[in-house]
């Protein structure tokens, strides 16, 4: 097929997708993007309370490369989500429910890299790669690629 033949092929296919069901791929784009904050950061205080004992706003601004007062401010909207809990002056811990999301956020990444990897893709890539995907990735298609992980490890 030439550029052009592919080109139109596309164009065509744009054309044929229903304007509600595009509608609905682009309000769970719009979704992810709202929680991947969030997310990012319930599974960054997650991993410094594994590695450290706690999560303090410093480390967390260094780790995302932000700065501090960033990192105040998404605390106290994960505060008010009920995601997080903080004394002034203290480290922050995760609610139950922000270890939950923590978990399931985990689980996401660890599927995705591996899937990544499955394919051949250098382990730094990867990891980069897996902190856009897994915001974006529904469930059915992450049972996917788990489903390929897995058979992938058990061929001899």
């Amino acid at each position: 097929m030439t550029k052009l033949q592919i080109h139109r092929r596309e164009a065509s296919d744009a054309s044929d997708r229903d304007a509600k069901a595009q509608a609905e791929g682009f309000a769970t784009v719009r979704q992810a993007h709202e929680s991947e904050m969030a997310e990012d950061y319930v599974e960054l205080i997650a991993e410094l309370i594994e590695i450290q004992g706690e999560a303090r706003p410093v480390d967390i601004a260094e780790r995302l490369g932000v700065k501090p007062p960033t990192v105040t401010k998404n605390i106290s909207r994960l505060k008010e989500a009920g995601l997080v809990s903080r004394e002034r002056y203290r480290a922050i811990f995760l609610t139950p429910e922000g270890q939950k999301l923590a978990e399931a956020c985990r689980r996401r990444h660890r599927i995705v890299v591996a899937f990544l990897l499955s394919l051949g893709i250098d382990e730094e890539t990867a990891e980069r790669d897996a902190e856009g995907i897994e915001h974006h990735v529904s469930e059915t298609t992450l049972e996917a690629f788990e489903a390929v992980v897995t058979r992938a490890h058990e061929k001899p």
